[in-house]
């Protein structure tokens, strides 16, 4: 199974993450994608852990059941492994190579690059241009990871009566979802009157246990930093006030009816500690890149949703922040409920990125 695919039919991206499986298939007429079918549904504690799958039988039932609630007949998937599961690394190669030389020349040169014996990797590449130094060469991009990282997404898939058509690597889905947002930025005055896609844009994914801080320049990943902070440290704090169970303060925290101190005792420190995970990521990017500046920071994970995040990020951090929405220029199919699409659009940039390799 290889880490990229190059002839990709069409494909469900499936998100597999700690929290939830989400799913989401996209068509497309013409320069406009529709969405065709989506759901979440969530995962029960410990089923994945660090991002790494426990249990492949429970993910599988997971994704069996979110196949049956979206409707869609697609049987090819799409899914990805998270970033720190993967070595990527950039090498130069002749251009004058031809696809199956360059793959014989990778294979032979492996070793030297992956820290692993070769055979207990899954091993790709893809070529990214010609390198700007010498155009006798091209720029490639090598991506390894352990194999049952791959072959866990792969079992659970085929349990759930899916083809694991393509494995990605979530840094490059979330890029992939990143081009959908460009001419929603460039609408606003969230960056300056530079092409939005020449622009250092910060995504920070705050999902349900670990916060991930993608960097793209120019459109392209430059920087990934994973931090154990998410969501559930919220859900185990109305746990522990309010005395609820873990599953009955998860459904208190989506649909409310917690007391009254609930937003000024729990929820703004949350969000105050949301702020100060974004701005320590930012500190690291920035002392790892010749202090470049961050222009626009995107929101997105689960927790991208709270109410005014993006106003408490720009007025701490300083730096104009986006809540992602990457359906917003998209048609919507009749069996969608725009309202639900909307309020899980932050978490879905991911799966959106993996539905968006049908179209490659």
């Amino acid at each position: 199974m290889d880490l990229f695919n190059r002839k990709p039919s069409a494909v469900l991206g499936i998100d597999i993450s700690t929290a939830a499986i989400k799913l989401l298939e996209l068509s497309k007429t013409g320069n406009r994608y529709r969405v065709e079918s989506y759901s979440v549904v969530p995962l029960p504690q410990d089923a994945v852990v660090d991002k790494n799958i426990a249990n492949v039988d429970v993910v599988a039932d997971a994704i069996k059941l979110a196949v049956k609630q979206s409707g869609s007949k697609e049987k090819n998937a799409c899914v990805a492994v998270a970033g720190s599961s993967v070595m990527t690394k950039i090498i130069q190669m002749s251009a004058g190579l031809k696809e199956d030389e360059l793959e014989e020349q990778i294979m032979v040169e492996a070793d030297q690059y992956v820290p692993y014996a070769l055979d207990e990797v899954n091993l790709d590449f893809e070529v990214q241009g010609k390198n700007e130094h010498n155009p006798d060469m091209v720029d490639v991009l090598l991506a390894a990871s352990r194999r049952e990282n791959v072959d866990d997404r792969v079992d659970a898939l085929a349990k759930a009566g899916l083809r694991a058509r393509i494995v990605d690597v979530e840094a490059f889905a979330m890029e992939n979802a990143f081009s959908l947002l460009i001419d929603q930025l460039r609408g606003t005055d969230k960056l300056s009157k530079r092409s939005a896609d020449k622009q250092t844009v910060a995504i920070a994914d705050i999902g349900s246990t670990m916060t991930t801080l993608n960097v793209l320049h120019n459109g392209r990943t430059v920087y990934v930093r994973e931090q154990s902070f998410g969501g559930k440290q919220l859900t185990e704090e109305i746990q522990r006030r309010y005395g609820l169970s873990y599953e009955e303060a998860g459904s208190a925290k989506r649909q409310g009816g917690l007391p009254d101190n609930y937003v000024t005792d729990v929820l703004e420190p949350f969000k105050q500690a949301m702020v100060q995970q974004i701005s320590r990521a930012l500190q690291f990017f920035v002392s790892s890149s010749a202090n470049r500046d961050v222009d626009a920071i995107i929101l997105a994970g689960g927790c991208a949703s709270i109410s005014g995040l993006d106003k408490i990020v720009e007025k701490n951090i300083g730096i104009s922040a986006y809540v992602a929405n990457p359906f917003i220029n998209m048609a919507l199919s009749n069996r969608i409920k725009p309202q639900n699409l909307s309020n899980d659009a932050p978490a879905m940039m991911i799966a959106c990125g993996l539905a968006l390799r049908s179209f490659d």
